[in-house]
């Protein structure tokens, strides 16, 4: 399995764009096989940085999803939302596999 953390860096005074660009890949990437675990939003401190984790069963099944997705419609429309709102000023995306816990408390390093 992959992790994927998205930081972003987002308008404050757009955080209902941001929302809705959230609600949208949530259900995209469920959609696409993956398992979107949700959207993080500022409550307290940082006024402008949000998360989101969402997993796939591995990388190919990943990048099948981010390939997939250039030519769906309602992926481009979330896209487009977010290009045409600029809610979105940058973000950061990093790849994370979990670490295995066996019985007992021993963990286990697995390989991806």
């Amino acid at each position: 399995m992959i992790t994927i953390h998205l930081k972003y860096e987002i308008d404050a005074d757009k955080l209902a764009d941001f929302e809705e660009y959230g609600r949208r890949w949530v259900e995209l990437v469920n959609r696409f096989g993956g398992t979107h675990h949700g959207y993080f939003l500022p409550s307290e401190g940082d006024s402008d940085i949000a998360y989101a984790l969402f997993s796939f069963p591995g990388l190919a099944a990943y990048e099948q999803y981010r390939t997939d997705s250039m030519s769906d419609p309602d992926c481009r429309a979330a896209f487009e939302l977010a290009r045409t709102t600029r809610c979105i000023k940058r973000y950061e995306r990093r790849f994370l596999r979990p670490l295995d816990v066996e019985p007992g408390g021993d963990a286990a390093v697995t390989s991806s």
